[in-house]
């Protein structure tokens, strides 16, 4: 199975709309459109649903190692508010790639390629739990990234 397919056992994240487009070794990129479900009391986007796409880029991106890393730490500041019909991204890149405690920062922007959020964690990584049947993803360079 791909990593891809695995994150479809993520049914917080499936059930809210988001959908992995791209992973690689220390990235993955998703994607999500705003829907009626996603509107808080303002008419834009609730906070906790573009949360919730950019920790699906994040646990991609730090699992893209194969060993089940789970969040431990994390925090979003939100920058530009999304209305109903937008689709917005999450890039996210891991910047440290430790044993055990990797970080990465997700950017999360809007069809113009505006910033809509950065996100930040740490996560852990239980070596003692394999992605046994996951295919490894493609390896990245640094110049990719």
């Amino acid at each position: 199975m791909t990593l891809k397919e695995f994150f479809k056992g993520d049914r917080f994240a499936v059930l809210a709309g988001c959908e992995l487009t791209e992973i690689r070794e220390g990235y993955a990129r998703a994607t999500m459109t705003v829907e009626e479900r996603h509107l808080n009391g303002g008419d834009v986007c609730q906070g906790g649903a573009i949360f919730t796409l950019a920790d699906l880029a994040f646990a991609a991106a730090v699992n893209s190692h194969l060993v089940l890393t789970v969040s431990t730490s994390s925090n979003i500041s939100f920058f530009r508010s999304v209305p109903l019909g937008a689709t917005i991204f999450a890039e996210a890149r891991e910047l440290v790639d430790h044993h055990r405690m990797p970080y990465a920062e997700v950017r999360v922007t809007d069809e113009q390629g505006r910033l809509v959020a950065i996100f930040t964690s740490s996560g852990y990584r239980k070596q003692e739990v394999k992605l046994e049947g996951v295919e490894a993803p493609e390896l990245s360079t640094y110049n990719d990234l």
